[in-house]
């Protein structure tokens, strides 16, 4: 995991020499992009950018992490499947940097946490090295390349076309270091802790270190401290650095999801009395244990609720920032998420540090392919040469997260469907353990015959994609396994759309409107179901440890199902709307608008979707709360026939229209929405009163708004910090005079801003928009947008930011930059 350096207590006993220096190497890149251009023109690339000499005076001067493809256009001719951006081709980037005299006695590394893809790093002309999967974590020693004074790093990227099912994003997106240390050091990820044994009386926790470098009389001193502002040392030991270390720390704070407990290792390298390198780790003390009865922390069985994600930060593209990270898993448990899968490779090293913080498990996955492709140009190409390094990378950098609690090999692999391929899943598992086995290996399938083939003896615990029906008889052949659902439902929406007649019976049924999806939460493809059907499973089998669903946050790319052209009208149920779409395609041909997911549980910008509450029902049962759907603006539908839907916590609820009473209904067993099929529509107020044991539990309202009066600006936060990185997530609503937000709008609104910050992405989570998210001007989608601000670094003060729109009333809001 990422290491930090904190502040070096320096003791008597010890002479300072040579310490470890870790910077960010973030700032001041040039940059040019050459190949395939983002307006579909094509560029040569020119000889020797990787000299000196190079003239790059006329690049564009940015800061990492960068996403070249967020920047746009969307273009109707590229793949939908892949977002319609620009992410393919070749980019440069080149920094000066100064080497000092005494750094050319040192070891002296660039570290990247991530680059998209296919990487060269060359170093004042020379060539170090390259990594070529865009997901993993890596870093070059540079020392013999320097010379003191200025030297220039250039980094070359090639993102091909066709390499990926899902937008991937280009270019540095994640951060960079520039680390120095004295010769003889500790590895990179050098440290690796356990915690074999564990109670809340008393925890072992083991610690096993790698030296580089001449290793003669070296010692290293572990101390351990809690973390937060008064850290105290709990612990410390001093050994010979080939030995492992052994600590019992009495009356432990255990890592747990309601108290995610941390603590930070120092690790001091000495040599005579001469300190060669700090090294800190932050773990957790914690146990993990599988069994068929389920999934075990500290010894209490915890099921997982868990979600798929992509990598993308919707509207900031894949360009990696901690607060939309934090925000997201924000979102995400609010509705009851405890468990994550980095679907489908490994995350930002950041991401798995707010998890660690927030009391989130992670499934950890490696890769989408294996050597079998899915499209042109993905890993399959790479994975004979680099599967290994990979893996091994992987594991090394995350395997001191508490967090991190399975590692997968791989999603819906073209090798499960024969049993052949078996033995190479058993190897990959076997790659993992070679370096961490504390955690089980698993991989996401989704063929029926690997259940039986071979491949079910290869996972240590086991995951159906899709597969709900056949847990009960994988059960029985393998009773012991431990058994999940490793990806599930794949339900498709789009937040606050809805049409008619509702089909509660065919889930291929219920699109309409331009390339949308009913929010009635009935759709789904042919081979996924809606959520209750995974719902039902765990609730009849308790010895099912959890799910995934595909997906929390809706995502850039896959937007099924309007990914296949010829099947897009099969969709339709209404006669008119298909006649309709069949007009609008013939118009378009296969250039179809559509280019994010429908899947999320919440939207492309985190606005929660109708299903964010049926899952908030489940999974926070503790929690009252109701729901209604739909919304109550339908003019054309007086007198009609308009199905409401109730999502409760509660076990029985009693709907009114109007102060008149529609019925109490229950629910079932195996029953967890209640619906009321038959009401006719007619404007006014729509109120449930929910029920838990026969008492009264949780109320809500949806009204009938005025017409759509002003404009609405609320922020996630009003204080953010003048790093340059912090941001502010506003949200846009369109209101009527008294303050409800007006549902079916779609006004232009214009932002402007003033103070020391800058608009840095809008968006609406409409999946088929193309206006761009590096804008100051947006339509809202059903009523709704968002207008996220980051702050400028080192500059203090007031931001404001005024939202106008024609014929509203304007809005402000105002944030305060701080140190």
């Amino acid at each position: 995991m990422k290491k930090y350096l904190l502040s070096i207590l320096c003791f008597v006993s010890f002479i300072t020499y040579a310490q470890r220096e870790t910077t960010s190497f973030n700032e001041n890149w040039k940059f040019a992009r050459f190949g395939e251009m983002p307006d579909g023109s094509t560029k040569a690339e020119p000889k020797d950018i990787d000299e000196v000499a190079y003239d790059d005076a006329h690049w564009r001067i940015l800061n990492l992490p960068h996403d070249w493809g967020i920047e746009g256009p969307f273009r109707a001719d590229l793949p939908n499947q892949t977002g319609k951006l620009p992410w393919a081709g070749i980019g440069w980037y080149r920094k000066v940097f100064t080497a000092t005299e005494s750094d050319l006695s040192k070891k002296v590394f660039i570290e990247f946490d991530g680059a998209m893809s296919n990487t060269s790093v060359f170093v004042n002309g020379s060539y170090v090295g390259e990594w070529a999967y865009g997901y993993s974590s890596f870093r070059f020693e540079i020392s013999r390349y320097l010379k003191q004074g200025n030297n220039t790093i250039a980094v070359r990227l090639n993102n091909k076309a066709a390499s990926s099912r899902w937008y991937p994003g280009g270019g540095i997106y994640r951060n960079v270091r520039l680390v120095k240390t004295n010769p003889t050091h500790i590895a990179h990820w050098g440290t690796f802790v356990i915690t074999p044994n564990v109670s809340n009386k008393e925890a072992t926790v083991e610690i096993t270190t790698e030296v580089v470098g001449d290793k003669k009389d070296v010692q290293v001193m572990h101390e351990i401290y809690t973390t937060g502002k008064n850290a105290v040392k709990v612990a410390e030991q001093k050994i010979p650095y080939y030995q492992p270390s052994n600590i019992t720390i009495s009356n432990p704070k255990l890592w747990d999801l309601e108290n995610p407990n941390l603590y930070t290792l120092k690790t001091t390298l000495t040599k005579n009395g001469k300190i060669l390198d700090v090294y800190n780790t932050t773990f957790g003390i914690r146990s993990i244990e599988y069994n068929a009865n389920g999934f075990f922390l500290n010894g209490k069985k915890v099921r997982m609720n868990g979600v798929c994600q992509h990598h993308d930060l919707g509207p900031l593209g894949t360009a990696v920032n901690v607060r939309a990270m934090e925000r997201q898993i924000e979102i995400l448990k609010s509705f009851g998420v405890n468990a994550i899968r980095t679907s489908h490779n490994p995350p930002a090293p950041e991401f798995l540090e707010m998890c660690d913080k927030m009391g989130v498990l992670v499934q950890v996955e490696a890769f989408d392919v294996w050597g079998k492709k899915k499209v042109d140009n993905d890993y399959a190409s790479l994975f004979g040469a680099w599967h290994e390094k990979d893996l091994i990378t992987m594991v090394k950098r995350d395997r001191n997260h508490p967090s991190v609690v399975m590692w997968s090999t791989g999603n819906e692999l073209i090798e499960l469907r024969e049993g052949n391929d078996a033995p190479l899943a058993a190897k990959l598992a076997d790659i993992i353990r070679s370096v961490d086995t504390t955690r089980p290996t698993t991989f996401g399938n989704s063929r029926p015959e690997a259940a039986t083939n071979g491949f079910q003896f290869t996972a240590d615990v086991f995951g159906f994609n899709y597969k709900p029906h056949m847990y009960e008889e994988f059960r029985k052949e393998n009773p012991n396994m431990p058994l999940y659902g490793s990806e599930t439902a794949s339900t498709i929406s789009s937040r606050g759309e809805y049409f008619f007649p509702v089909n509660f019976d065919d889930k291929k049924q219920g699109n309409g409107g331009f390339f949308q999806v009913s929010s009635y939460d009935y759709s789904a493809p042919n081979w996924a179901d809606i959520p209750e059907k995974d719902f039902e499973a765990e609730d009849k089998f308790p010895w099912l440890f959890g799910q995934f669903v595909w997906t929390g946050f809706d995502y850039i790319g896959e937007p099924t199902p309007y990914n296949k052209d010829k099947t897009n009208l099969l969709n339709f149920s209404d006669p008119k709307e298909k006649a309709r779409m069949k007009a609008e395609l013939a118009k378009m041909g296969k250039q179809i608008p559509p280019r994010s997911s429908y899947f999320g549980i919440v939207d492309l910008c985190g606005f929660p979707k109708d299903r964010y509450y049926l899952y908030q029902s489940k999974w926070k049962p503790e929690l009252p709360m109701a729901h209604i759907l739909p919304h109550w603006n339908w003019p054309e539908r007086v007198g009609k026939v308009t199905p409401v839907l109730v999502y409760t916590s509660g076990d029985e609820a009693e709907l009114f229209l109007n102060g008149k009473s529609l019925g109490r209904k229950k629910k079932g067993q195996y029953e967890y929405r209640l619906i009321w099929k038959d009401v006719v529509y007619q404007k006014g107020e729509l109120k449930v009163v929910a029920y838990k044991n026969g008492k009264k539990w949780a109320t809500e309202k949806v009204k009938t708004t005025g017409t759509a009066n002003k404009v609405s600006l609320t922020a996630d936060r009003t204080k953010i910090k003048a790093d340059g990185q912090d941001l502010s997530f506003i949200t846009v609503e369109i209101k009527d005079k008294k303050g409800q937000t007006v549902p079916r709008t779609h006004n232009v609104v214009n932002y402007t801003i003033s103070g020391p910050g800058e608009i840095v992405a809008v968006g609406n989570g409409d999946t088929t928009s193309h206006e761009s998210f590096q804008a100051t001007t947006r339509k809202v989608f059903n009523g709704m947008a968002l207008v996220v601000v980051k702050s400028k670094k080192g500059q203090t003060g007031k931001i404001t930011v005024t939202a106008t729109s024609k014929g509203l009333k304007t809005t402000k809001v105002n944030l305060t930059v701080e140190e």
